[in-house]
């Protein structure tokens, strides 16, 4: 019985990051759901003496799940999922919760996240093998090892590897091609980035709003004084299917930077280090814009 207490307490503790695992993986709240019983049904009845690591040992129990029903969807392909994408009212109140956008909500933002977001989990389960999914979700999204992926799959390490590449490759290039990716605020952001980077501090004051704010930082002089020469390290890319910055550090996201623009120039950058609300986050990165550069 205490044996049994504890594992409920860990299946209980870890419950919304194994939902979150399923539905990246799966694309159905529904069939996450489904997956999350079946795993714990799995769990229920397994030796837990040996488990030393109880988020990354029902991690992957959910993810074995997942793998098997996205098998058997191959099998029936009628079964696919049904609710792929969230409606643009949900997704976007998600962006609100998640990222801390600011009270004046960006008019485009609105139009994109009906066409793009999560545009990274919608061609990962159209186009990838359940391999190449798992492989992707769990490291890209979760930054799970390829040691532990590759367990999970029977495969190693370097096969693991391989096959998130090989999917990456994919969305991102499903990325780029996206509305998002060829919006008017995609190149304000990139231009932002590559004024920051080359400590052009004219272009910086150029795209800001006069009245523009950055956390406590407010004007267009003093935050194109703060950014110039600065985000060195930030990317960009497709945040819950919009436009956005974000600075990772051996590929695990660290900081998003999510922009308000306004009549061709931006009036708002909110930057969001919580660790809990990143991992919530969709984000797939852009290829490098030379013409940003």
């Amino acid at each position: 019985m205490v044996e049994q207490d504890w594992l409920s307490e860990r299946f209980a503790e870890h419950h919304s990051r194994l939902q979150a695992v399923a539905y990246k993986m799966l694309g159905s709240s529904s069939e996450a759901e489904d997956a999350v019983q079946e795993a714990w049904l799995r769990v229920s009845r397994a030796d837990t003496s040996q488990v030393e690591n109880p988020g990354g040992w029902l991690t992957t129990v959910v993810a074995r799940v997942c793998l098997n029903m996205l098998e058997a969807r191959r099998i029936r392909p009628e079964d696919s999922a049904g609710d792929l994408l969230p409606e643009p009212a949900t997704a976007h109140a998600s962006v609100q919760a998640s990222v801390q956008a600011p009270d004046r909500a960006d008019p485009e933002d609105e139009a994109l996240l009906a066409d793009s977001v999560g545009v990274a989990l919608m061609v990962v389960l159209d186009t990838l093998s359940p391999a190449e999914r798992l492989a992707f979700v769990l490291h890209d999204v979760f930054a799970v090892s390829f040691g532990e992926i590759g367990t999970i799959m029977d495969r190693s390490p370097v096969a693991a590897r391989q096959l998130a590449s090989r999917a990456r490759r994919r969305v991102q290039g499903a990325a780029a091609e996206s509305d998002a990716a060829r919006s008017p605020k995609k190149e304000i952001v990139a231009a932002f980035l590559a004024a920051a980077r080359g400590g052009d501090f004219e272009a910086l004051v150029e795209l800001l709003d006069p009245d523009a704010v950055a956390g406590e930082i407010r004007g267009a002089q003093e935050i194109a004084t703060f950014f110039a020469g600065r985000a060195q390290a930030a990317r960009l890319a497709l945040v819950n299917g919009v436009p956005a910055a974000v600075w990772a550090h051996r590929g695990r996201p660290k900081a998003v930077f999510t922009f308000t623009v306004a009549d061709g120039k931006i009036t708002d950058i909110v930057i969001d280090g919580d660790p809990n609300r990143l991992d919530e986050l969709d984000i797939v990165f852009l290829p490098a814009d030379d013409r940003a550069r």
